[in-house]
């Protein structure tokens, strides 16, 4: 989350909407880059989806750390998000458009591979204040091979 589209009439509110928004992209960002399954759960909300493509969706903690448990044993990431725009569309809900370029590498067979997607959060403030991920849905931006 080193480049940012940020406008230039943002009220303090909503900057600061951003800015806590931002910060749960980065620990999540950085978890990915860890292979970190544990601190991946705490940017979701308990009862959060996760829509990977080509899979069925994800539904709460279980299935989440699951589902990542998998992607971790299967492939290292080395990537960055970019946070596209962050538009807050009630006190407790937010969307937020980011993108992020980086390899992976596929563990089986130890080959680094470029990366590429954009990426599409929902997010909800809970009753204790933080963000959450409430929904989390991608799509590879790579070209299809020929």
């Amino acid at each position: 989350m080193r480049k940012l589209v940020k406008s230039a009439s943002k009220t303090a509110g909503a900057a600061s909407t951003q800015a806590d928004i931002e910060e749960v992209l980065l620990t999540y960002e950085t978890a990915l880059n860890a292979s970190d399954t544990d601190t991946v759960l705490t940017v979701f909300a308990p009862d959060g989806v996760f829509m990977a493509p080509n899979n069925p969706s994800t539904v709460g903690a279980d299935a989440i750390r699951a589902a990542y448990n998998g992607i971790f044993q299967a492939i290292t990431f080395d990537t960055e998000l970019t946070v596209e725009e962050v538009v807050q569309v009630a006190p407790n809900w937010a969307f937020v458009r980011t993108s992020s370029n980086g390899h992976v590498t596929v563990n089986a067979i130890k080959q680094r591979v470029p990366d590429a997607n954009h990426e599409l959060f929902i997010f909800q403030k809970g009753d204790d204040e933080a963000w959450k991920i409430a929904r989390y849905s991608f799509a590879t931006t790579n070209p299809l091979p020929q």
